[in-house]
């Protein structure tokens, strides 16, 4: 699980592309791979390490502060896509777990779209 949050964080770190996600998140990126690598270690279904520490993930209400449009998705997805590719080598596997992280990250959206009052649903091909 940590050679994915380790690809993820690289990769937003060091990608242009994921300058408005970086922007986001502190400088020392430290207590963000924890945490992901906490959370994701539950999520998937190994011990609940996340809610043994912070309690109830409440994702939405924990990103309510950050402002996360279409574009924060689909950078998230891309970097996450990234990890994914460079860290898990079966394809069903990474196609099941991207695909439930992109919905995750559709769900924490919490601007609407440019020239929309609505959410829209994951854009296709983010990564």
């Amino acid at each position: 699980m940590r050679a994915i949050v380790d690809a993820f964080y690289d990769r937003m770190d060091a990608w242009e592309g994921a300058a408005h996600i970086r922007a986001m998140h502190p400088a020392d990126l430290s207590g963000s791979r924890e945490k992901l690598d906490d959370f994701l270690c539950g999520w998937l279904g190994g011990p609940p390490r996340y809610v043994a520490k912070h309690g109830h993930p409440r994702l939405r209400a924990r990103h309510l502060p950050f402002p996360i449009d279409v574009a924060a998705r689909d950078q998230w997805v891309a970097c996450m896509d990234h990890a994914l590719r460079a860290t898990v080598d079966d394809a069903d596997l990474r196609g099941m777990i991207g695909g439930a992280l992109a919905r995750l990250a559709d769900h924490m959206r919490n601007q609407p779209e440019a020239g929309s009052g609505a959410r829209g649903g994951v854009a296709e091909g983010a990564g």
